[in-house]
């Protein structure tokens, strides 16, 4: 995954695509920090839980900007974040979701909104890449009243 995104950064730098090459050279400089807290080379989920992380930043970041009134800077973000997430793999749909969790609720007999952590990490240790942790508590807290 790291080559892919090395050659991606040199195709935008000959496109002369901006916003492009400066999305990608801030996730290698994390990933290279990454590898140097950890010391060794990551692996392509760890790759993938770093890409995730600034997903995860650029969501919160769209969230106060949009309260700031700040539209300039909400779509520098959207662009940012749309670049991030096509590293990552697809998303289940709401209505997969729905179905996985009904199933793990049905397997493991929830029935109370105290189980939702515990749905919750019955459904991140099964389907981690997959799923958007937030969108998937929210639907959580709605099955489990």
């Amino acid at each position: 995954m790291l080559a892919r995104i090395e050659g991606d950064l040199k195709t935008a730098l000959k496109a002369g695509q901006k916003r492009r090459v400066s999305t990608l050279r801030l996730l290698l400089s994390a990933l290279k920090n990454e590898k140097i807290r950890e010391q060794r080379d990551l692996t392509d989920p760890e790759i993938e839980t770093a890409i995730r992380r600034a997903v995860k930043q650029r969501k919160e970041a769209i969230e106060q900007y949009e309260r700031g009134g700040r539209k300039d800077l909400v779509e520098a973000e959207r662009e940012e974040l749309a670049i991030l997430e096509g590293y990552l793999p697809q998303t289940l749909a709401d209505a997969e979701l729905e179905g996985i969790l009904r199933g793990i609720i049905s397997e493991k007999g929830f029935s109370s909104s105290k189980d939702v952590g515990a749905l919750m990490k019955e459904l991140m240790s099964r389907h981690r890449a997959e799923v958007d942790g937030k969108r998937a508590q929210q639907m959580a807290r709605t099955l489990l009243p």
